[in-house]
């Protein structure tokens, strides 16, 4: 076992504990939103859905397309329940599109990383 590695059940408590704090920052209601497309809004969802899909590539190494899609699922999802909520929130395209950047920047970063770990292994 390595530091870089440790058992399965401990990534996926840390990547459980990540897409439900991403959830509830996402569900949870507000009293005031901010409107309109603004950068930061953007390079936040851009920036939690990297996050998850890094740790979710660290979970689950050898199933990277699958942890994509269900990231994916996940992001377009969550813009869907804010739109039919009712509680504050409003689904936003350019959010679910923001969403998507940061599962592919986070997925490549994953592979660029496990690539350069295999390399230096070697």
């Amino acid at each position: 076992m390595s530091l870089l590695l440790p058992p399965a059940p401990v990534r996926l408590a840390v990547f459980a504990a990540a897409a439900a704090t991403i959830a509830w920052l996402s569900l949870s209601p507000t009293e005031s939103l901010p409107q309109g497309l603004t950068f930061w809004d953007k390079a936040e969802h851009a920036a939690a859905y990297l996050g998850l899909a890094l740790i979710g590539a660290w979970t689950f190494p050898g199933h990277l397309l699958r942890v994509a899609g269900g990231l994916f699922a996940a992001g377009i999802g969550v813009e869907v329940l804010q739109a039919v909520m009712g509680m504050g929130r409003q689904g936003d395209p350019m959010d679910a599109l923001a969403n998507t950047v940061g599962i592919l920047l986070g997925m490549t970063l994953a592979v660029i990383i496990g690539r350069l770990h295999r390399a230096r292994v070697r």
